[in-house]
């Protein structure tokens, strides 16, 4: 048995940044098409709402409680997004034509991949630099946002942009254990390394002769991948 010990050294984590976004549109047939990086992303804020509690009452005592689903949401922020976007944004380009887009359209869904840095006290300067968090998000539609734009003054800002999100829980082939799951987290530093490096392989594409699209994996194939051979 050993006395409980708060902030040790080495054990001070926190989490900080938003960076490495990567979009999936949905194509046809409902599987995701290639992977686009998604420049100037400013910050990603997930808001799961539902799991309420209601309590059930009987013979005059508390019987059980249960609780509902959970509905995952997120914002995305961002100074500008990739033009594959534009769809998933209700924006539309007719055939033939260059430059057009046409708003109030059919929104694609999408998967959206983001990562967080993991620091502690003993980083440098309290700078993380080494380890990190891939979040992986999958089934999801943007809702219309607000785009305010203001004429340029003495102190000018640049534009950005929000959207609020939600996402439908993706099943998971093969698995009778896990619930249909919208996000899933992979921390660097309890992953298996050569299963982390495979996964970044699949999400980010890899250059070179064979290389490969960047693609989003269903959450069955995530569990293969990370799961060492043994």
């Amino acid at each position: 048995m050993a006395e409980i010990v708060w902030d040790n050294t080495g054990d001070r984590f926190y989490e900080t940044g938003t960076k490495n976004g990567v979009l999936y549109p949905m194509g046809a047939n409902n599987t995701y098409e290639k992977g686009v990086a998604w420049n100037g992303l400013t910050g990603v804020t997930e808001s799961p709402e539902g799991a309420e509690l209601t309590d059930l009452w009987a013979d005059d005592i508390k019987y059980a409680s249960m609780r509902s689903a959970e509905n995952f949401k997120f914002t995305i922020e961002a100074y500008t997004y990739p033009d594959e976007f534009m769809e998933c944004d209700g924006s539309a380009a007719p055939a033939g034509t260059l430059g057009l887009h046409f708003g109030q359209q059919s929104r694609k869904s999408f998967g959206f991949v983001y990562t967080t840095q993991v620091g502690s006290d003993t980083d440098p300067a309290g700078k993380a630099d080494g380890d990190y968090k891939i979040h992986i998000i999958y089934n999801s539609t943007a809702s219309p946002s607000e785009k305010g734009y203001a004429t340029i003054n003495d102190s000018p800002e640049a534009i950005t942009f929000s959207w609020e999100c939600t996402s439908t829980p993706a099943s998971i082939t093969g698995n009778t254990v896990l619930k249909p799951v919208s996000e899933i987290i992979i921390d660097s530093r309890t992953a298996n390394a050569a299963c982390l490096t495979a996964l970044k392989a699949i999400l980010y594409g890899t250059n070179g002769t064979g290389g490969t699209d960047a693609r989003l994996p269903s959450p069955a194939e995530v569990i293969t991948t990370m799961t060492p051979s043994t």
